[in-house]
């Protein structure tokens, strides 16, 4: 499994009415559609993809302003964006009904995509997901309550800033290459603007719109949580296990926001073990 970005890097472009995206296609058999979220990128899929790519036709890509995607200061990369994308995308692989699974706003991406949008799926796995308000961390909710401040700061020391942020994420310490394939791509004054915009785009009401929808789903749904997981509480996966039909909630001991990273073997055995029982129905 690739160690680094530079071994992960996507191979294949498509120019969609919001920019061009990478993406990269592995295995065969029925398709399931892997959606990042922030600030990270396909790369959170690494050690994942390859294991599901054994029985399915998996697709990963790199948002739009993430990773090899086309990367903008001035683009727009809301989830409401994102959603768009994801819908775009799916028609131009020619796939339909894909199990889609997302991971923080990838969450909140797959969801409206369905629920807004109206694209069929065949399951849906939600992995510390942005799903229900408030979503915007602490962290975030500063940072954007002082903008001005932070696109003056010197990157050094907003960099100091963000790296501890982002330690603070996961359980488990990542390694060097790990952390830099994850969050290099914000290193330099560039990806300090590249992050802000982000956080300036963070909308609650993209997901508020269908939040009220979430007692309409009826195909397959896994929660994935990480027990220690410091952005979005674990609290959250049981609020979500009451308010979708049939949801099954699974949460993962010694893993953070990023269970990928914590706990890579783990989760990719529940999912495979998902998808196949799902797929595997009538």
């Amino acid at each position: 499994m690739p160690a680094d970005r530079a071994a992960w890097a996507l191979t294949q472009r498509v120019a969609l009415t919001n920019g061009e995206i990478a993406f990269d296609v592995l295995g065969r058999g029925p398709a399931v559609v892997l959606v990042h979220g922030t600030p990270t990128s396909s790369f959170l899929w690494r050690k994942i993809a390859p294991k599901l790519a054994e029985h399915f036709t998996v697709y990963v890509f790199d948002m739009l302003g993430f990773g090899d995607s086309e990367r903008e200061v001035e683009q727009h990369v809301s989830i409401a964006v994102h959603a768009a994308n994801l819908v775009e995308l799916v028609e131009h692989w020619g796939i339909s009904s894909p199990a889609v699974v997302g991971h923080d706003i990838g969450g909140g991406t797959i969801l409206r995509a369905h629920l807004v949008h109206d694209m069929p799926v065949a399951s849906l796995t939600l992995i510390d997901a942005v799903v229900l308000r408030p979503w915007i961390t602490p962290h975030t909710q500063h940072i954007r309550a002082h903008l001005d401040a932070f696109v003056t700061m010197p990157h050094t020391t907003w960099w100091a800033m963000t790296e501890g942020h982002l330690r603070r994420a996961v359980h488990r310490e990542m390694a060097p290459e790990a952390f830099e394939g994850h969050f290099g791509q914000w290193r330099g004054p560039r990806g300090q603007a590249l992050w802000l915009r982000n956080l300036r785009q963070f909308d609650e009401d993209h997901t508020r719109e269908f939040e009220a929808r979430l007692s309409e789903i009826d195909v397959p749904t896994l929660l994935l949580w990480g027990e220690n997981d410091n952005w979005l509480d674990v609290k959250i996966s049981e609020q979500l296990e009451q308010r979708i039909p049939g949801a099954r909630r699974i949460v993962i001991e010694e893993a953070g926001h990023f269970a990928m990273e914590d706990q890579p073997q783990l989760v990719a055995h529940l999912l495979d073990e998902f998808l196949s029982d799902g797929f595997a129905r009538p």
